[in-house]
């Protein structure tokens, strides 16, 4: 009833890149399609689970924007930065492929089931572990070199000093892959790791462009249009604004300010984040 198939190393549908490394999954169980040619446009994005809403809205504008440029997002399904990977290749209609560190019957978070099926619809979900396999923690680091395997390269948004996305881009190290990192405050916690990447070598990232400029993705050019509600033209779309920001840069007073506000969420333009904060969603 869920749909599993299962394909070996020698099939044709096998991932091409994931197949060269040095200890590849003898056989995947995938709902979905595969590509097997989609490695050199592969893009992992990776992060913590824990992560400020600073971190995952620019996650998801990263992989929205990669997505709509033709990438394929690759990522765990795991809380935080991973969730918002996924759901920001679903935004712009793109595929991305979610790898788990359990069985496809034992979907790890339970939470994300409606995005697991969402992502079957426009990619695939896979997994090297047998039905019945639940999430434990050695699973992991075998699912993260799988996420390293299956991609071109690495992003790292944010991670702490002890995390889960740094192994990935220790293991996409190891397989000669690109790592970039997304850079953060010294002061906080959830960025100790990305800076750390950064330090070692990793490539600074800023938004989709600079990951797109280093693969040599091709960007469509287009001319800037003019936003249909001059609100709309002092909010981004990777970087939350607060309402006193707002208010300083639309110079508008907070009663009219929220109203707009209210209207353009109310049109989808505009995404409410925890902690009073605003992104333009389109």
């Amino acid at each position: 009833s869920l749909g599993v198939r299962v394909v070996g190393r020698d099939e044709p549908d096998y991932p091409a890149l994931l197949r060269r490394i040095f200890d590849p999954p003898p056989v995947l169980y995938v709902r979905g399609a595969l590509d097997a040619g989609e490695g050199e446009t592969s893009v992992a994005i990776v992060g913590a689970r824990a992560c400020t809403p600073a971190g995952r809205t620019l996650g998801r504008a990263i992989a929205r924007d990669l997505a709509s440029w033709g990438a394929t997002v690759v990522s765990g399904l795991a809380r935080g930065i991973d969730t918002a990977a996924h759901q920001g290749a679903l935004d712009a209609g793109g595929r991305t492929v979610a790898v788990l560190g359990s069985g496809m019957d034992v979907l790890y978070p339970p939470e994300n089931d409606a995005l697991a099926r969402a992502i079957v619809e426009k990619g695939a979900v896979v997994s090297e572990f047998p039905l019945g396999t639940r999430a434990l923690p050695h699973h992991f680091p075998r699912r993260n070199r799988v996420i390293a395997g299956w991609s071109r390269a690495v992003v790292v948004v944010e991670a702490a000093a002890r995390s889960g996305a740094l192994n990935t881009a220790h293991t996409a190290v190891d397989e000669g892959r690109d790592v970039m990192a997304v850079p953060g405050h010294p002061s906080q916690p959830s960025c100790e790791g990305t800076n750390r990447l950064l330090r070692e070598g990793a490539v600074l990232v800023r938004g989709a462009q600079d990951v797109a400029e280093e693969l040599g993705l091709e960007v469509p050019t287009a001319a800037p249009e003019l936003a249909a509600d001059p609100l709309l033209g002092v909010l981004r779309a990777d970087a939350p604004a607060s309402l006193e920001e707002l208010r300083q840069r639309s110079g508008l007073e907070t009663p009219e300010l929220l109203a707009r506000l209210s209207q353009l969420e109310l049109r989808d333009e505009v995404r409410r984040l925890p902690g009073s904060l605003f992104v333009r969603h389109h």
